[in-house]
């Protein structure tokens, strides 16, 4: 039984062959607390992770230590960003990535902000929507 185990994590952590990855682009998110975030694809996790802060701080002005690299997947699948407010005012913002369609990702925020299973959280919603390419999807009704 240690074996499999030892094995199926060893096979989850090889690189995939080329051809599994050709076409398919990951999704990185960087965030700087009550400052602002950075969203970039690309097919390297360092790229996309390094891109996705240089936007957080043109985009933000935060400074680039305050820009901490949160979130890569890869194939990026569909992504979702909730806000949460803490019952004492503090925010934040979480990422989620990977989710196989727009009703994954929206199900995924919803779990985020289901106050059930978080109780010193005030307030939370979906605030963004990314597709499988990395392009914003309204949140408004359909695609």
């Amino acid at each position: 039984m240690k074996r499999s185990l030892l094995l199926a994590a060893f096979l989850a952590l090889a690189p995939l062959p080329a051809a599994a990855q050709q076409g398919q682009t990951g999704i990185a998110f960087a965030y700087a607390p009550e400052q602002g975030s950075g969203m970039c694809t690309g097919g390297s996790p360092v790229a996309a992770l390094d891109c996705a802060r240089r936007k957080c701080v043109e985009e933000s002005g935060a400074a680039p230590e305050d820009c901490a690299r949160v979130a890569w997947c890869f194939p990026s699948g569909w992504s979702v960003v909730v806000g949460v407010m803490h019952k004492e005012g503090i925010h934040w913002s979480e990422f989620s990535c990977g989710w196989p369609s727009r009703e994954a990702a929206l199900a995924a925020g919803d779990v985020l902000c289901d106050l059930k299973f978080r109780d010193y959280i005030q307030e939370c919603a979906v605030g963004g929507l990314w597709d499988d390419a990395g392009n914003p999807v309204s949140l408004e009704g359909g695609m």
